[in-house]
């Protein structure tokens, strides 16, 4: 029996699709057809229901999260519909469970999956692509976007986690520790002798700055870690954030850094730094004093991705992405030494 990372990048996705419609009659819904939306690490599907409706199926990578922290994410997207914020709204199975876990033999492992009811909009943009739009509409976006991540850290500052609350953190250790969440970045083979000089250099920087900054509940608390274009649509209703997998404990710095990373080079970047800022500081305070520190968690934030790419090796994607994040986190960590 093959391993997931020894299979085909098709046939992992014939596997997703055959777990997916094997959840589905786990869930009270008339469907006439299932069609793929994203299909990499966790697999996302179209529902599409008789009359017309449409749900979003989630099948999730083997591992990540336990049962525990996926039931976590989703009490606090509750928590946050609760307090008045727009987050996709979870679908009960017919069991009234917020996932099923769904076997897959070939595997010999099982897959947590989940369904929430459909978002209309498109999205703001993506990694590869950037952001389109004029002026105007990317700083309105990006400032909706500093509400809404000033609203949600105002949510979980006040929020009493119920009991049995787990999530990851993105914290010193989850960083740029020995063991980061996302893989140890400094090992990454496609890094030449100077690119693995200035990451290890902008590893220890990171570390003391982190340190110093601290974890206090005005700067540190849960966040949704990944507010990147491709997980916020915009539509008629507005800008709506998606995709809390990678939510967890962390800096609302690293949530600013998190929004801004992938357009650091775009003619736009101040503008719509500014709309994130103006954005956020409608609603929560932000310093100037902390805002100066923001370099240090782009610098932060260019690691991860690094980390990711290296513990994939040999797949498709990250080889694809690997010398463009190599490139952004050399030239990001860079800056951030010369001004520290």
């Amino acid at each position: 029996m093959r391993t997931w990372n020894e299979l085909r990048p098709e046939e992992q996705g014939e596997l997703l699709l055959g777990i997916a419609r094997k959840a589905l009659p786990l869930w009270p819904l008339d469907v006439v057809d299932l069609r793929p939306i994203k299909v990499r690490e966790n697999a996302v599907y179209a529902v599409h229901l008789r009359g017309g409706q449409r749900m979003a199926l989630r099948v999730h990578r083997h591992g990540y999260h336990s049962d525990a922290a996926l039931t976590s994410e989703l009490r606090w997207c509750e928590a946050l519909a609760a307090h008045g914020i727009e987050v996709p709204t979870v679908v009960p199975s017919r069991a009234g469970k917020p996932f099923e876990c769904v076997e897959c033999e070939e595997l010999q492992q099982k897959r947590q999956v989940d369904v929430f009811e459909w978002i209309d909009g498109h999205q703001l943009g993506s990694a590869e692509a950037g952001v389109t739009g004029s002026q105007e509409a990317i700083a309105h976006a990006y400032r909706t976007i500093g509400e809404l991540a000033a609203r949600m850290h105002n949510q979980s500052a006040a929020w009493k986690r119920p009991p049995g609350f787990a999530r990851h953190a993105w914290d010193i250790d989850g960083l740029v520790g020995e063991q980061p969440r996302w893989g140890r970045f400094w090992e990454l083979d496609a890094l030449t002798p100077p690119q693995r000089q200035v990451l290890q250099d902008v590893r220890a920087a990171v570390s003391d700055g982190l340190r110093g900054f601290g974890q206090t509940p005005d700067r540190y608390g849960l966040i949704h870690a990944d507010l990147v274009p491709e997980n916020v649509l915009v539509g008629s209703s507005g800008v709506r954030i998606i995709d809390f997998d990678d939510a967890g404990f962390g800096w609302h710095l690293f949530e600013i850094a998190t929004t801004l990373y992938f357009i650091r080079s775009e003619p736009y970047y101040e503008q719509a730094r500014d709309a994130v800022v103006a954005g956020y500081r409608k609603h929560r305070p932000l310093s100037d004093v902390h805002l100066r520190l923001l370099p240090l968690f782009l610098a932060a934030r260019g690691t991860t991705y690094l980390g990711w790419v290296h513990t994939r090796k040999g797949e498709p994607a990250a080889m694809e992405l690997t010398p463009a994040l190599i490139q952004m986190a050399t030239r990001v960590g860079t800056e951030f030494l010369n001004i520290k």
